[in-house]
């Protein structure tokens, strides 16, 4: 009945936490600033998202490790210099054609 009890209550804490921890962000709208800010875990989550948002844009099908590193530090390197422009705004000039 103890365990029982204590898997409840453990099971009730896990749901609040994670409840708590979702973060909505319109992707469209963060800056360059915004972006460079991020914490390391969000900035990483952020990078691979926009990754397969370009990648999906591009019809490019492959993954290449190498390549993502070398693109984000890329990115980061643009938004340095460009601190108040969105990130989607650069990756559509990238890609413009």
């Amino acid at each position: 009945m103890k365990s029982r009890a204590f898997c409840v209550a453990l099971g009730a804490a896990l749901l609040a936490s994670a409840s708590q921890a979702q973060v909505s962000i319109d992707m469209s709208r963060v800056t360059c600033a915004e972006y460079l800010a991020m914490p390391a875990v969000q900035s990483a989550t952020f990078s691979a998202w926009m990754s397969g948002w370009f990648n999906q844009k591009t019809g490019y099908v492959f993954v290449d490790l190498d390549a993502y590193a070398k693109n984000v530090a890329n990115v980061k390197s643009w938004c340095a210099s460009n601190p108040n422009d969105t990130v989607m705004a650069g990756l559509q000039r990238a890609t413009a054609r």
